[in-house]
């Protein structure tokens, strides 16, 4: 009797667990889920502060989708090199590309036609574009062979497939038309490939609406043929110019007002030149938040910009922002910044300022404005002169540097008055002028 209540109460124990089991909220298994994910994808290289977002906006990952097939689908995407960056980019923009059977058709696709020479980044793009627009595998190789019959070949394909991997949704008769465009202005084979190979996007203009209304707008502001040839062959992202751009790039270069030598040198290389530096200088601001009646406010106050390097701009605006932690709209007041010297002036100038508030020795507020328009003097004399562990990292006025001399030590001697040897009678003609006097 006690046996079969025992075996009874074990019995019940057992269903009431599994119950219990049974029962879990899915919230809780959902959670689970999430948890095991992102394990996953960190162990794959995904960058932990982008994990929250990613699953946030990919529900569909946990509910759709079993954590077995999303590793296979990261082993697979492994397996075809793509680099760390593309990697990450390619999960975050076509997240759907996880699909185990959709990768298993293109990793197939890939060793078939493995001699066509395809890049890790060509492969990242290729596939998320299939993905969205259902492309096959043949019809991706049909449009490679498309491509080389039009003379795309060897580094100028893999370009075009990496920066404009949108060509192969084009038909041939749009692509002959970009080439038949080129070849109408003269241009040669080399130079066409030179075009596609530095600006792949002008595959994507169309002729009719773009390309040719473009050229008239050139011929109409007194450019010559020959001159915008050389000039597209030269810097191809003339013909990423929109309809009325250049007339307004050179409406500021007439209206700007600087030293004659830096308008000089701004034209040193053309008007046309010119007119193109000063479209690729607001297309950096815009990239970088400002608007497009900004970016020219900004040219416009400090010319010295159309001079600099892309390059250098934007190390400027991401010390600005990641730094020093102001924000873009900053450099419409204070232009000055971006005119300024990064290491002789922007950095110093930060660090005594930021070493100067972590020990509680400004008053008052400094904003980029005080610390970019004083000049070294009037800055040294402010922040860094009462506070001699600050000259240091100013790095102008040093003790012990001092001022370069303007003459090496003892060319003082050259410029001495030259000495006369004085006689006998010279020696009496001056007693004899002193003696009345005395």
């Amino acid at each position: 009797m006690a046996v079969t209540s025992l075996t009874k109460a074990t019995a019940l124990s057992r269903l009431s667990s599994t119950q219990f089991f049974s029962t879990i909220p899915p919230k809780i298994s959902q959670y689970r889920n999430q948890i095991s994910l992102a394990n996953l994808l960190q162990r794959y290289g995904f960058p932990p502060s982008q994990l929250h977002s990613f699953l946030t906006r990919n529900h569909f990952l946990l509910s759709n989708s079993n954590i077995r097939d999303i590793q296979n689908s990261l082993n697979i995407l492994l397996s075809l090199k793509i680099p760390q960056n593309c990697f990450v980019s390619l999960l975050s923009e076509c997240p759907a590309v996880l699909d185990y059977n959709f990768l298993k058709k293109w990793q197939i696709g890939f060793s078939e036609f493995g001699n066509l020479g395809v890049s890790p980044v060509v492969i990242s793009n290729v596939l998320a574009l299939s993905r969205r627009f259902q492309i096959d595998p043949d019809s991706f190789l049909k449009s490679v062979g498309v491509l080389k019959g039009l003379g795309f070949k060897g580094g100028v394909l893999t370009r075009v497939l990496e920066r404009f991997p949108r060509v192969i949704m084009m038909k041939e008769n749009e692509i002959f038309a970009k080439i038949g465009f080129l070849e109408g202005i003269g241009i040669s084979g080399c130079g066409i490939e030179r075009v596609f190979y530095l600006f792949p996007e002008a595959l994507g203009f169309d002729v009719e609406n773009r390309l040719k209304p473009l050229l008239e707008e050139f011929l109409e502001l007194g450019f010559s043929e020959n001159e915008v040839r050389e000039e597209t062959v030269r810097e191809p992202r003339i013909l990423g110019m929109d309809l009325g751009e250049m007339s307004r790039c050179l409406g500021l270069l007439k209206t700007l007002k600087c030293r004659v030598p830096i308008k000089d040198r701004i034209f040193s290389e053309g008007e046309f030149r010119a007119g193109l530096e000063v479209k690729l200088r607001v297309d950096c601001l815009c990239k970088h938040g400002l608007i497009r009646r900004e970016a020219f406010k900004v040219l416009w106050k400090e010319p010295r910009l159309i001079l600099y390097e892309i390059e250098e701009i934007e190390q400027k605006i991401e010390f600005l922002v990641n730094r020093m932690k102001y924000g873009v709209g900053c450099l419409v007041e204070v232009p000055e910044y971006l005119g300024a010297n990064f290491d002789k002036q922007i950095v110093p100038r930060y660090n005594v300022i930021e070493y100067l508030r972590s020990k509680g020795a400004l008053g008052f507020e400094v904003g980029l404005k005080s610390l970019i328009k004083p000049s070294r003097l009037r800055f040294y004399n402010l922040y860094v002169k009462p506070y001699p562990e600050c000259e240091k990292m100013f790095g102008r006025f040093v003790q012990g540097a001092g001022f370069q001399r303007r003459h090496p030590v003892g060319m003082w001697k050259l410029f001495t008055p030259q000495k006369y040897t004085e006689s006998k009678e010279d020696s009496n003609n001056m007693k004899s002028f002193m003696e009345p006097l005395v």
